[in-house]
């Protein structure tokens, strides 16, 4: 596999801890230890020369690409829609769609020339069931979304899958954050996961638990890129715990 990531911060999302380049050596490690082998880049999602250079270091190393998954993202800015400004706007869409667009570019070429492949797209609950203080971030997803039915109609008599999986709240450096936090606790100053618990599992109904675990998501996933799910194209796959049903 070829993992992709910025390992640094994304400008205005001071308060979302950035994945470092040792988290990405790590996703290395844990696939060596799995079995299998991982090449990693650093680079930017909203940069095609750099997703290019992932693509090409992809077909060095295994001489083909077979499966796509776009999860790079960041949060919203957090904000009622008419306090957002054009540079909080053009942060979050760039990353969460412009980069979902470039990185289903960057591959599609290869997938049609070698008969098809599995492009799967992390959504989002917030893209099917509109939430306030995320207005960008509701587009962005919404968008995500879109092209997922788009590519799904475009480059399927090319045997080219695409499905969009859309999580609810997941337990990630994206969600347990302090200005996330106080989202859902404005009351506190200082909100903690505890605090916020309550709110969040308000908001699903099968909520054992306040958040989804990344494995939950990683999953759906798997399926989506196995044959097992061979027959499933355009679908969009909420995996929220009921958030969108409620």
């Amino acid at each position: 596999m070829v993992a992709f990531d910025l390992c640094a911060p994304v400008e205005r999302r001071a308060y979302i801890p950035a994945a470092t380049e040792d988290n990405l050596a790590e996703t290395a490690r844990a696939v060596a230890e799995a079995g299998g082998r991982a090449v990693t880049i650093r680079g930017d999602v909203r940069a095609a020369d750099d997703l290019a250079r992932a693509r090409d270091a992809g077909l060095a190393a295994f001489g083909r690409v077979d499966v796509v998954c776009a999860n790079a993202g960041t949060g919203s800015a957090g904000k009622l829609t008419h306090e957002l400004d054009e540079a909080d706007w053009a942060v979050t869409l760039g990353v969460n769609l412009t980069g979902v667009w470039l990185t289903v570019k960057t591959f599609l070429p290869h997938l049609v020339e070698r008969g098809g492949g599995s492009i799967v797209l992390i959504g989002s609950a917030a893209a099917l069931k509109a939430v306030p203080h995320l207005a960008d971030y509701v587009c962005a997803k919404a968008g995500v979304v879109a092209l997922t039915r788009t590519v799904a109609n475009e480059y399927g008599h090319h045997g080219v899958r695409a499905n969009c999986i859309c999580p609810g709240n997941v337990a990630t450096d994206l969600v347990v954050n302090d200005e996330v936090l106080r989202m859902f606790r404005p009351d506190l100053e200082r909100p903690t996961l505890a605090d916020a618990a309550p709110v969040l599992a308000a908001m699903a109904p099968l909520a054992g638990q306040p958040l989804l675990q990344p494995s939950d998501v990683s999953e759906a996933v798997l399926w989506l890129a196995s044959d097992d799910s061979r027959w499933v194209t355009g679908a969009v796959l909420p995996v929220d715990m009921g958030m969108t049903a409620t």
